[in-house]
């Protein structure tokens, strides 16, 4: 007993001081300010219209975003839903009304006739973590009663940054997961973290307040180079402004929902591949050897491909064109564990990542355990839904884009969550009213809507291909 009250008697100051900073409100981790980039300027994406009674997304933001609006007065009946992220929750390469925002709200209103729901758009092409943060502090002024957040493949697009970040390992980030449960450690961390930014004099970088991503110029496709050391900044960053918009929406006592990306791993190539650095010339000539002989070979004889793509392998296990190579070679002989594995792969290596990696994914659901928040597993089920469990095909109509079923697919699953925490409980005969006005909607939608997203996709794929012509001068 005399050892035991030792003990407490030595923790007594921190108890005492974890006390005292509850009760004050200090050490709550602070994410009040990025300090990784900042904005030239911020305008509202929303602005009230006195004519319609309505806030509208702002004439100044139709670039990247698409028309929707609320009512100003909020219905005291009314369910509201803002829905966060980039392209896909746009709905591109179509647009809102195919988007799974609106097959959701349709859902909500069959389910339940008797009540208002409205599920508001906010995706913004190209807009990765970053931006979207001034949304979610803008909407949350709009009583929402739901955060919709779905974002993860716009991270890489912008040119920024950081200062040198040190990868932290899995160990690593446990302890810290379990050391920021303390006000005394977060307040001592915060300050640390000050006096290094000091040191270094580390300052944001200022971007312009709409996307000017590489990709939107002339050759911007030359100017994605190996560099890990800035891929685990933006994973950093990534990170970061996901916690940032859960305490923000947490302070508000507004629920949030994280989506899991899907991106197609079958049938989009890398964008980009490069060799591992410093590959001597002579190992370089023997790897294109072995590869275009792999691929020679591929048609008649495709276990004697794979053997020499191995070889390949074993000189340079760095170029994501290799990986996928690989990856078709073993889904072409049915061994769909290994053509996985190799799709992810190519998918992590791509120089010119449009796709969400899996690093990022891992921090992703490393905050639905660290902040318990509910996750609706879009990934998940796009695979359970894709053959051999492989994304691509009909599902997805380009690297990371859902199909309109698939769209409806999503909003299924949104619904389902709807249901389990009880925001709606589904009166009978719901999924025929439901079904009905799905029919009706697209009925409504006509010709013209299918050939803008069509055209759009065709452009999206010059985009990501790098064969945009327009010069950076022509655009200023």
């Amino acid at each position: 007993m005399f050892r035991l009250a030792a003990i407490a008697l030595g923790l007594l100051p921190f108890l005492i001081a974890e006390w005292v900073c509850s009760v004050r409100g200090i050490g709550l981790p602070d994410q009040s300010v990025d300090p990784f980039v900042g904005f030239d300027s911020v305008n509202p994406l929303f602005v009230a219209n006195p004519e319609t009674g309505r806030h509208e997304i702002a004439e100044s933001r139709m670039l990247c975003f698409r028309p929707d609006s609320f009512q100003t007065l909020k219905p005291e009946s009314e369910f509201r839903v803002f829905c966060l992220g980039g392209s896909t929750v746009q709905g591109r390469p179509y647009a809102i009304e195919t988007a799974f925002t609106t097959w959701f709200e349709l859902s909500l209103r069959a389910a339940d006739p008797n009540r208002s729901f409205d599920v508001i758009n906010c995706g913004g092409i190209s807009y990765a973590t970053y931006r979207l943060v001034p949304i979610m502090e803008e909407v949350l002024n709009y009583e929402p009663d739901l955060i919709v957040l779905y974002t993860g493949h716009n991270e890489f697009l912008e040119d920024r940054s950081y200062a040198k970040v040190k990868e932290r390992s899995a160990t690593t980030r446990q302890l810290l997961r379990q050391a920021k449960r303390s006000r005394i450690f977060n307040f001592a961390y915060s300050k640390w973290n000050q006096l290094l930014a000091w040191r270094q004099q580390v300052r944001p970088v200022l971007l312009p307040e709409e996307v000017e991503t590489r990709l939107d110029y002339a050759g911007g496709l030359q100017l994605y180079h190996r560099d890990l050391a800035w891929q685990q900044g933006v994973v950093e960053h990534f990170d970061f402004n996901v916690r940032r918009m859960i305490a923000l929406c947490r302070d508000r006592d507004v629920p949030i929902w994280l989506v899991d990306p899907v991106c197609n791993l079958r049938s989009s190539p890398p964008f980009k591949s490069q060799n591992r650095d410093n590959l001597q010339p002579d190992k370089k000539v023997e790897w294109d050897r072995l590869r275009n002989l792999a691929s020679a070979r591929f048609r008649t004889n495709v276990s004697g491909a794979i053997e020499l793509l191995e070889a390949a392998m074993a000189i340079d296990d760095q170029h994501a064109g290799l990986a996928y190579d690989l990856g078709k070679a073993y889904e072409t002989i049915g061994d769909m564990t290994l053509a996985r594995q190799h799709f992810v792969r190519a998918k992590d290596l791509d120089i010119c990542p449009l796709r969400l990696i899996e690093k990022q994914r891992e921090r992703l659901h490393d905050i639905v355990v660290d902040l318990d928040v509910p996750l609706i597993d879009v990934n998940g089920m796009i695979c359970r839904q894709s053959r051999h469990g492989i994304p691509g095909g009909f599902l997805l109509v380009d690297h990371v884009h859902p199909s309109i079923s698939a769209h409806q697919d999503i909003a299924a699953l949104l619904m389902e969550t709807a249901v389990e925490v009880g925001i709606v409980k589904p009166s009978v005969g719901w999924q025929k009213r439901r079904a009905a006005a799905a029919a009706a909607h697209l009925a409504e939608l006509g010709d013209r809507y299918y050939m803008e997203g069509q055209r759009r996709l065709e452009g999206l794929r010059a985009w990501s291909q790098g064969r945009v012509t327009m010069q950076r001068e022509e655009a200023h």
